[in-house]
């Protein structure tokens, strides 16, 4: 049976399955679906920095990377809100907004969604239509075809706290555009590390 709770869409890097923040049963049919183990958490996209403090704890300069970088290809690693923590079972979330029409309407209907690449644990992510539809498509009903421009880059993931920054992966924006971001940060945060993280 075709699980109507869960969303195969587009987003402005590559297509992501996800479905409501808050619905913990299509959160455990992804993890099946994609045969993911359940200690590797889902980001959440969100449609405007107002979702993002709903869920998250936005620091001065986790904001300005908001403002700064989306809508587009930033993924923020956040402490997480009492009850994000609880849904989640985490205590930081990754949280972006995307560039993309299709996703951010559905985001707009839903609120905040638990998202991730549509794959098999382990396979490479899949990103044309036709691929996911005769991979997924008895799985999940909800299945949009992009009409629109995608990147195919992976989002950068920077994690911030106590307007700390850790760049943790380089995608879409580099270390640099980062540093630069900050460099424009009112003198009493201006401070604030950078450190590329170890591999």
């Amino acid at each position: 049976m075709k699980n109507k709770n869960i969303y195969i869409f587009p987003t402005d890097t590559v297509y992501g399955i996800g479905c409501s923040l808050f619905d913990e049963e299509a959160q455990a049919d992804i993890y099946k679906i994609k045969s993911r183990k359940k200690d590797k958490p889902f980001a959440v996209l969100c449609s405007s920095l107002e979702q993002i403090k709903e869920i998250a704890i936005v620091d001065q300069v986790s904001e300005l990377l908001i403002n700064k970088f989306m809508p587009g290809a930033l993924t923020l690693i956040l402490p997480a809100k009492e009850k994000t923590a609880k849904i989640l079972g985490i205590e930081t979330v990754g949280v972006r907004i995307p560039n993309h029409v299709i996703a951010l309407n559905l985001i707009d209907d839903l609120g905040p969604m638990t998202t991730t690449s549509v794959n098999k644990s382990g396979n490479e992510p899949l990103n044309d239509y036709y691929d996911i539809v005769d991979q997924f498509g008895d799985e999940v009903e909800n299945i949009y075809k992009n009409k629109y421009m995608s990147s195919n880059l992976s989002s950068s993931v920077v994690f911030v706290s106590n307007n700390e920054v850790k760049v943790l992966r380089e995608g879409a924006y580099s270390e640099k555009n980062i540093k630069e971001a900050l460099n424009s940060i009112e003198n009493e945060v201006i401070s604030s590390k950078v450190v590329k993280k170890n591999n």
